[in-house]
């Protein structure tokens, strides 16, 4: 059994499994994805499952601070996909947006256990540098908030 102080120090401390990515706090941003190993042009950072929802759920959670967690597809109508967004249970949801020199892009895939989305590289990534993507509906924020790059 660990020590209540033991306990304390694990629990504060975030944990990625693979080693390969890590968050930490940026000023202005709040929590960023960061490489902990180098990634290449291709290479998945991250993949992870997702729940997807109707327009009347989206309605609903545009009202919370879920909206500024959730993700819309754009390929959805191609599929007759009656989703209009989709929350991601992985690190693909604290990437932060970057409007003028991503590093990476989201993938979607649609599978038998539902749709899933992956963080690929879109140019070689250093370790320690922050990993972002470009978000696909800035223009649906509201205006109080203001993406730094």
């Amino acid at each position: 059994m660990l020590s209540t102080e033991k306990e304390h120090t694990m629990v504060d401390k975030v944990f990625d499994r693979s080693n390969a990515i890590y968050v930490k706090t940026v000023p202005g941003k709040g929590r960023g994805v960061f490489a902990n190993i180098p990634f290449k042009v291709g290479d998945v950072i991250d993949r992870a499952p997702t729940w997807g929802f109707d327009d009347a759920t989206a309605k609903l959670l545009d009202r919370t601070g879920v909206f500024e967690y959730y993700f819309v597809r754009y390929d959805r109508h191609l599929k007759g996909n009656a989703l209009t967004g989709y929350v991601v249970f992985g690190w693909v949801s604290i990437v932060n947006h970057s409007s003028s020199n991503p590093n990476a892009r989201l993938v979607w895939a649609d599978e038998e256990s539902g749709a899933w989305v992956s963080i690929v590289a879109t140019k070689d990534i250093e370790e320690d540098e922050e990993i972002t993507h470009r978000y696909s509906n800035i223009s649906a924020y509201p205006p109080t908030i203001n993406f730094i790059d």
